[in-house]
């Protein structure tokens, strides 16, 4: 039975009720998915309704929809997690401290769950979610049945982001901002890469990279790293920690025997199941049930998910958000629909981002024919205001014009959608790309679809 400490009171997991504040967030939603599964009376507010929070209801789960207040922790409550983002002024937070409620933020609280099982964290700037849901379904081939909390939804999850399992693992994806990961104990940590993403968090690259080699000493001397070997800010951070290190690349002579059977497209991809079956390997899973788990993954929500054909376009829907992520997926797409028009309509997703990254950003769609650019995503308590008096969407879109690309500004969705009516031809492609609220721009289009 698993017994928790929380402040002066020792309760049974399954006896506790917990509230979540931001409980619609992609991974604590899945936390709460979590204690739902072991019987905990689970409560929750977030600012917005969404497909999440309706789930999370529909699972058992009391959600409040609206302002933040006071009344929206429950009599009942035994404890509460927030989101990092959530300011120590709100009001839900300041009633638990009233309470004497035990407190915890996400990545705190996910923590102690690490020190609980067997961990496997994936982490890196890009191709997280991927590589969780893979080596996963990796695991699950190999009869580890694992407990899963990842950062997107997985359709052998039943469309969840969480995977309840009965077996000593789990299997964690391990964001770095807010400098989260640094909260947990893998026994197995993967890393798929380093990169300049969350300068929010870092001011720069070095401090990444000093992030992550603190990350890594985290991994017990009978533990291992799985490390992407073509990555050379990652090779250098990972290989101080000499023979704990298993290596795997794009370069291997086996890739040459995964790619064929991948359904998914892509260098990263490829490069993102070599790091599942390296992990599938450590953990002594058998080498046909892991290339059999590979071969039958379709991919995951807003990861290049094909949406059907909209307009006789191909609608495809993905989460990328950084230079480096929009530049892969493009590429996949060229690999994926050769010799077609390729559309991107893209959603900055923070001006801080935009700006510390702009020359990056203005490379990013070279292998776009069409951009279109809606206004920037406003990340609500990660914004400052010399970032969005210093760029836009709009002078990314005259940035990339001066550089010879088809690239337009829309001021809205019914905008863009309107732009898209007129422009699409049959057979194009259409690339919906963003990690804000342009999903609900997708959902609009997809309603209007016919399967390809």
């Amino acid at each position: 039975m698993l017994v928790e400490k929380r402040g002066k009171e020792v309760y049974p997991a399954y006896m506790e009720h917990v509230h979540f504040i931001g409980v619609g967030g992609i991974g604590v939603s899945a936390l709460a998915r979590y204690y739902l599964s072991i019987g905990a009376t689970v409560s929750g507010s977030d600012l917005v309704a969404s497909e999440i929070t309706r789930a999370l209801a529909e699972k058992g789960a009391t959600v409040i929809i609206g302002n933040h207040a006071a009344l929206n922790l429950l009599s009942g409550a035994t404890r509460v997690i927030y989101t990092a983002a959530t300011p120590q002024t709100n009001p839900e937070l300041k009633e638990a401290k009233r309470r004497k409620l035990s407190t915890q933020t996400y990545a705190e609280a996910v923590g102690d769950l690490t020190r609980q099982y067997r961990t496997v964290t994936i982490s890196g700037s890009h191709g997280k979610s991927t590589t969780t849901a893979m080596t996963s379904l990796v695991m699950e081939a190999g009869y580890l049945d694992p407990t899963v909390i990842i950062g997107t939804k997985v359709r052998e999850f039943g469309d969840s982001n969480f995977r309840s399992g009965k077996g000593s693992h789990l299997v964690l994806e391990a964001d770095e901002w807010n400098k989260s990961f640094l909260h947990y104990s893998p026994h197995v940590a993967v890393v798929t890469n380093i990169d300049a993403e969350h300068l929010d968090t870092y001011k720069t690259v070095e401090a990444v990279e000093q992030a992550f080699s603190e990350y890594l000493g985290k991994v017990p001397q009978d533990g291992t790293i799985i490390a992407n070997a073509d990555d050379s800010r990652l090779a250098v951070v990972a290989k101080k920690f000499g023979p704990k290190v298993a290596w795997y690349s794009v370069k291997d002579m086996e890739a040459k025997k995964v790619k064929p059977l991948l359904k998914v497209p892509g260098t990263h991809n490829l490069s993102n199941a070599l790091a599942a079956l390296t992990a599938g390997r450590v953990l002594g899973v058998l080498e046909p049930d892991i290339l059999r788990a590979l071969s039958q993954f379709r991919g995951t929500w807003r990861r290049f998910e094909m949406k059907g054909l909209y307009k006789g376009a191909h609608l495809v829907s993905d989460y990328g958000h950084h230079p480096r992520e929009i530049m892969a997926t493009l590429s996949a797409a060229r690999e994926h629909f050769p010799m077609r028009r390729i559309w991107c309509v893209f959603q900055p997703h923070q001006y801080q981002r935009l700006k510390y990254l702009w020359n990056d950003f203005l490379s990013a769609f070279d292998m776009a024919d069409r951009v279109v650019l809606l206004p920037v995503y406003d990340v609500a308590g990660r914004e400052i205001l010399a970032a969005k008096k210093a760029v836009n969407s709009l002078l990314l879109a005259e940035g990339l014009q001066e550089r010879g690309k088809d690239a337009w500004h829309s001021a809205s969705f019914p905008e863009a959608r309107q732009f898209l009516d007129e422009g699409l031809r049959r057979g194009d492609v259409l690339l919906v790309m963003g990690a804000g609220d342009i999903y609900d721009l997708t959902t609009d289009l997809a309603n209007h679809t016919i399967e390809a």
